[in-house]
């Protein structure tokens, strides 16, 4: 349109033009005559000079057209001013200047004698900016990256701009086969929609990965050096496999080091050219290399001017010596670990460097690591800033350093992981290090960002442990900026429920002392399986508090001391009393078992305990490297009902492999004795000793500490089995005349015992996936659990006999004979009702022992950890592979929940 406007400007120009000639030569033409014949008569021989054209002057200029523009500012773009000539140069350098202004989407120059008329017509107003058929990128994401918005004015050369930005954001996914064509929606009142419709088009893959020149390197193992992949089905969760520019220059010093680190130090890319296939689908990228020679490690040395240094004893400490393949990266690690060597020493400003001989003919690279002199260093001071809530002790008392002390690198690496570990700040730390007042002289800052510090959290999930669960908990990590934490949380769930308040000062009086208590009240229900469904045995309600006191015994290691006081509330069910011989309402064995009825009543426990523990991960929440381990005595017998002493102990470790995979093996073992001896009685009422440890006391394993199995589905355990009938109702018979019994498992009833004594291992790999699969948080690891629990006392086991009486009104009693395995029932204990009788008594089931071994349990499996949109999900897939009688395999549990 512009392009055409022009066009008719400059005809109606030369149009006018032409006229005025005419007329000019129409009018003029007599007195011109004349005039050359006068001359001519005047000179002859002498040509006439021509007449000059008198220019016309400007006298006004009109501005029309204009509906927001006020003409004065349409004037004030332009250079024409009333009272200079007009021309067609003026002209024409009017129309560039409105043009120019990208207000106008036309403009027409008219003169008319003195009056010059300039014609516009405005661009339109943008009424809004529209994206249609975008999927992958959201309005969001687009808007920040474009310069059209609302209310501006409307230009092409905006709109051609910002679909090069939308196409370039494009490009960045990876989707190099994206479209953008804009459309423009006329309204009233000079307005315009802006519509985007965007065809975003496959994601562009990596095709193919090929090189050219290596000879030494198969291609494979090259690929497997680079952050790109080539795109096959079984990448189809990552993002390695899309091209990327970036990664691409990435991709080169990546085979660079490679190269290096294999002693290649000539090794160079000579091009690396990504091709779009025509469909715009796939990119084909080709390296072209040259490998060169592979060098050795010549003389090695160091120099040193510092004077706690030997050049001489320092060389033969080098990891490198002569004749082993030169290593480039081995190079960079040891000047690293000089400059760690010398930090720690007081040097802060040691500066290390390589010089390198290179010997092309012997193919060796000799490498002298040169020690510049520097002063030895003394930390001056120690400034803290950034920080408007938190106190500054609470920040200097994590310092591993003081002013005046001689600096030290690893200790200012430990200030600033401890720091980290507050979680009181920004994760992006670090202790800078400035020159102080002196050359011998350095300050340290902490420049902090505080970050919030609160945490409100509730959640809800459905688990296959404990069905649906619902949990809350506010924490104030930095309370009143002091360091301090407190909460309050409370959980609920078919099987537990719970609320505590906690409280820790990890400084007390500003002494290096940490002090902390938890208050708690925990209902808990016990549940056993009968034809796969769950049903509670026994509830325990547990109230009480805890005081901690830990002291620091070196900088990875501590001592924590603690004394707990419960009380504990363990009952059953109604359906497991009845009424006793004596006509009393007791625990009946025929309902609950012997040993369930042992565990019922209330007690106190007075706990005093310990633990040392050491710990140096590097990352406590998802730890990929370190140490930890620890040890822990209890014991109960301080006044209360209940004395024993349990002991714990566990460690566990992190190997970082490389390229994100992590090993980790952890073990824990633990003992408890009882300080005591309990009384029972038997089936025919007569006094025994019985297991001296409560049932609620003891260890127990399963999921989730050992996977493959169900919850609490390892170790000492009753098993009632019921008797086989055949389809008659008849018991069934073995070939020597013995009750059978039904080996259905979901027949039975199984009530887990726990134990004394317990072990358990677990060794697990975490296994990468793309960054785009990191991003949504999913994390796999194959694993293998291994453990034991057993050592109780064996509960006495019975025989169950039913005996079904029926009285004079027909209705029907059912008694439950309680006996000692393979012993008759005694039918005299049997009340007969009123007018009634009471059939022989029916052999109905048998209780078994079973799983007290220390034989261990073994399960393998794949494990998967996923942040998902809905919450943390946590899947895993088991094999019990080895396993004792009575133990409850499991294959598949899941847990998963959300926040919000």
């Amino acid at each position: 349109m512009k392009g055409r406007n022009m066009v008719n400007n400059a005809a109606l120009r030369r149009s006018s033009a032409l006229v005025l000639a005419l007329m000019g030569t129409t009018f003029l033409a007599p007195a011109a005559a004349l005039a050359q014949e006068a001359s001519a008569q005047a000179s002859p021989g002498v040509a006439a000079a021509p007449v000059p054209v008198v220019p016309t002057l400007i006298q006004r200029i009109n501005v029309v057209g204009n509906q927001r523009l006020e003409p004065d500012t349409i004037l004030s773009y332009i250079r024409m001013r009333p009272g200079q000539p007009y021309s067609e140069a003026a002209a024409d350098q009017t129309l560039k200047d409105l043009f120019a202004t990208e207000l106008f989407a036309d403009v027409q120059v008219r003169q008319e004698g003195g009056v010059v008329t300039i014609q516009v017509k405005e661009n339109p107003v943008i009424n809004r900016i529209i994206f249609e058929g975008n999927k992958r990128l959201k309005d969001e994401k687009i808007n920040p990256e474009i310069k059209l918005a609302p209310r501006q004015i409307f230009t092409r050369s905006k709109v051609r701009a910002d679909v090069a930005r939308i196409i370039e954001l494009y490009k960045r996914q990876g989707r190099f086969a994206a479209t953008v064509e804009p459309k423009m929606v006329q309204l009233e009142q000079n307005r315009v929609d802006i519509v985007f419709e965007i065809s975003e088009g496959p994601k562009s893959k990596v095709r193919q990965i090929n090189i050219i020149g290596n000879e030494v390197f198969s291609d494979g193992d090259l690929r497997s050096e680079m952050v790109t992949k080539q795109a096959r089905s079984f990448r189809f969760m990552s993002s390695r496999t899309s091209y990327d520019p970036d990664r691409l220059a990435y991709d080169q010093q990546k085979l660079r080091q490679f190269y290096l680190t294999k002693g290649y130090a000539d090794f160079r890319v000579i091009s690396a050219v990504a091709e779009l296939t025509p469909d715009k689908h796939d990119f084909i990228i080709t390296y072209v290399v040259e490998e060169g020679k592979r060098y050795k490690f010549g003389d090695v040395k160091v120099e040193s001017q510092l004077r706690d240094f030997d050049g001489d004893t320092l060389a033969k400490q080098l990891p490198m010596h002569k004749g082993d393949w030169y290593n480039a990266k081995l190079v960079e690690d040891t000047i690293d670990k000089l400059n760690q060597t010398a930090g720690t020493y007081g040097y802060a400003f040691a500066d290390v460097r390589p010089a390198y001989n290179r010997d092309k003919d012997d193919l060796t690279m000799g490498v002298t690591f040169q020690i510049a002199e520097a002063p030895r260093v003394y930390v001056e001071r120690i400034d803290v800033n950034g920080n408007t809530l938190t106190q500054d002790k609470v920040i200097r008392r994590e310092f591993r350093l003081a002013e005046g002390d001689a600096f030290n690198s690893l200790q200012v690496k430990r200030s600033t992981n401890r720091i980290k570990s507050l979680g009181y700040f920004q994760e992006k730390f670090e202790v800078e290090q400035k020159p102080g007042s002196a050359p011998d002289r350095i300050v340290l800052e902490a420049n902090v960002e505080e970050k919030p510090t609160g945490e409100l959290q509730l959640s809800a999930g459905f688990s296959s442990i404990e069905s649906f669960i619902f949990q809350a908990s506010v924490q104030q990590h930095n309370f009143r900026g002091r360091g301090q934490t407190v909460g309050v949380s409370g959980s609920y769930s078919r099987y537990s429920k719970s609320v505590e308040l906690s409280f820790t000062e990890p400084y007390v009086f500003d002494r290096n002392v940490s002090f902390g208590g938890n208050i708690y009240r925990r209902d808990y229900n016990s549940f056993n399986y009968l034809n796969t469904n769950r049903n509670d045995t026994y509830q325990q309600t547990t109230t009480g508090f805890q005081l901690r006191l830990g002291v620091p015994l070196t900088e990875f290691m501590s001592l924590i001391g603690r004394y707990t006081l419960n009380f504990d509330k363990v009952t059953l069910g109604n359906s497991y009393y009845s009424l006793n011989a004596a006509g009393v309402l007791a625990c009946d064995p025929a309902l609950a078992g012997r040993y369930l009825c042992d565990a019922i009543g209330n007690r106190t426990s007075s706990i005093l305990g310990a633990s040392l523990v050491y710990d140096n991960l590097d990352n406590r929440a998802r730890p990929t490297k370190g140490n930890t381990a620890s040890a822990s005595v209890d014991f109960a017998g301080l006044g209360g009902s209940v004395k024993y002493a349990r002991f714990r102990a566990n460690a566990a470790k992190y190997w970082p492999l490389g390229k994100g995979f992590v090993f980790s093996v952890s073990g824990e073992a633990g003992a408890i004795k009882a300080l005591n001896h309990r009384m029972g009685v038997d089936s025919s009422g007569n006094p025994i000793e019985v297991e001296g440890v409560y049932l609620t006391d003891r260890f127990y394993l399963g999921e989730p500490d050992i996977r493959g199995f169900d919850i609490r589905g390892i170790g000492p355990r009753v098993v009632r089995k019921p008797v086989a009938l055949d389809s008659a109702g008849a018991p069934v018979l073995d070939s020597s005349g013995n009750v059978t019994f039904a080996q259905n498992r979901d027949s039975w009833q199984d009530d887990a015992l726990g134990g004394k004594y317990y072990y358990q291992g677990r060794a697990e790999l975490e296994i990468p996936l793309g960054s785009g699969a990191r991003e949504m948080g999913i994390r796999p690891s194959i694993f293998a659990d291994v453990g034991a629990v057993w050592g109780i006392r064996q509960p006495e086991l019975n025989d169950i006999y039913t005996v079904i009486c029926t009285a004079s009104d027909s209705t029907q009693t059912t008694h439950y004979l309680p006996t000692k395995t393979g012993t008759a029932p005694d039918s005299s204990k049997v009340a007969v009702p009123a007018g009634g009788s009471c059939a022989a008594p029916g052999f109905q089931s048998r209780e078994f022992y079973l799983g007290d071994s220390v034989r261990p349990r073994l399960s393998v499996g794949i494990g998967f950890n996923w942040n998902s949109p809905f919450g943390p999900f946590r899947l895993d897939f088991a094999k019990a592979l080895m396993k004792q009688p009575g133990d409850d395999p499991k294959t598949f549990t899941f847990n998963v929940g959300t926040q919000f």
